[in-house]
């Protein structure tokens, strides 16, 4: 496999035939092959990743933050101890880890470099990166390079699910399912009652909700919709309330069996393939696809979105 999206077999274009508009949809399709190295170098990183009964932090921002939320829920489920999720800004201090776990795309991100300049010394560090030559490799204590999952578009979609998709195989997870179901997501149609929806609330459960939360993020960064997530149970108190003609509640993973019907006696429509289901990894893919078509159709382009950059570096205070 090599190590750019533009280089992956067929992707001049989706399977359908259609032809990538840009790189943002380049780097989606490249997203199950990704996903299958990354399951491969899980035994090679091993050592670096958090070990069964460690207690762990996992630290991110922005997507990174909601892979690291998604993570610590797969983690303390599986049985391999406590882990807890923070943005990289907000990790309270004095807390005791066995192991800290940052996930930077860039590797340049203000707030994970100074966090893990805080905590040099004190716990060991490892830091996810597309990117080892950066400043995050002699801010941790080791890094684990992804640099076949990099990215050209501000938007992350394909380094957010590999650095996923490597942790999950870390605890045990077959990825090949998640990669097979995603090939199929990006095989398919795009439905008209996703492209045309004026908001969107998604909702997950577990390791779901994580998911949830970056699939809000998607559509906000690349398309500036209206969009919200929360837990499912969370659904009935409050968030309903949006809920209406032209709304979207898109459920990822196992969700209450009563919520389609009480979604569509609010006027809205309740999206839950059966991958969603049983595959949610593969279902977020569907997600990048319509913001990024939705991006296109509004005239915005999200390779480079308004207002954001590939990564956040502040200035000295």
């Amino acid at each position: 496999m090599t190590e750019r999206a533009e280089e992956f077999p067929g992707s001049t274009g989706f399977p359908d035939g259609t032809v990538f508009p840009g790189k943002t949809e380049a780097e989606i399709a490249s997203q199950p092959g990704c996903w299958l190295r990354a399951a491969e170098l899980a035994g090679d990183a091993a050592e670096k990743l958090p070990s069964r009964g460690e207690r762990v932090a996992v630290v991110g921002c922005g997507t990174s933050w909601f892979m690291a939320q998604s993570y610590a829920a797969a983690r303390e489920a599986a049985g391999q101890g406590e882990t807890d999720a923070f943005a990289a800004s907000e990790m309270p201090a004095g807390r005791r880890y066995d192991r800290v776990l940052a996930l930077s795309r860039s590797g340049t991100t203000t707030e994970i470099l100074d966090l893990l300049g805080r905590l040099s010394g004190s716990v060991r560090t490892v830091a996810i990166t597309a990117d080892p030559a950066t400043p995050v490799a002699t801010a941790a204590d080791s890094v684990i390079g992804l640099e076949f999952a990099d990215e050209e578009s501000v938007v992350q979609t394909r380094f957010a699910t590999t650095e996923l998709a490597l942790l999950l195989a870390h605890l045990g997870e077959d990825i090949a399912p998640m990669a097979a179901a995603a090939d199929q997501v990006l095989a398919a149609d795009l439905p008209a009652e996703l492209l045309g929806a004026r908001q969107f609330t998604f909702l997950g459960t577990g390791w779901t909700y994580g998911l949830a939360s970056e699939s809000a993020l998607k559509l906000r960064e690349a398309a500036g919709l209206w969009t919200e997530a929360y837990p499912a149970m969370e659904y009935r108190h409050g968030p309903m309330a949006v809920t209406g003609p032209g709304s979207v509640v898109w459920l990822l993973g196992p969700t209450p069996d009563s919520l389609p019907a009480e979604v569509a006696a609010a006027g809205g429509m309740a999206w839950q393939p059966p991958v969603a289901r049983q595959t949610p990894l593969a279902e977020l893919v569907r997600v990048h696809r319509v913001a990024a078509a939705i991006a296109r159709s509004r005239g915005l382009d999200p390779d480079r979105p308004r207002n954001l950059t590939r990564s956040v570096i502040l200035l000295p205070r």
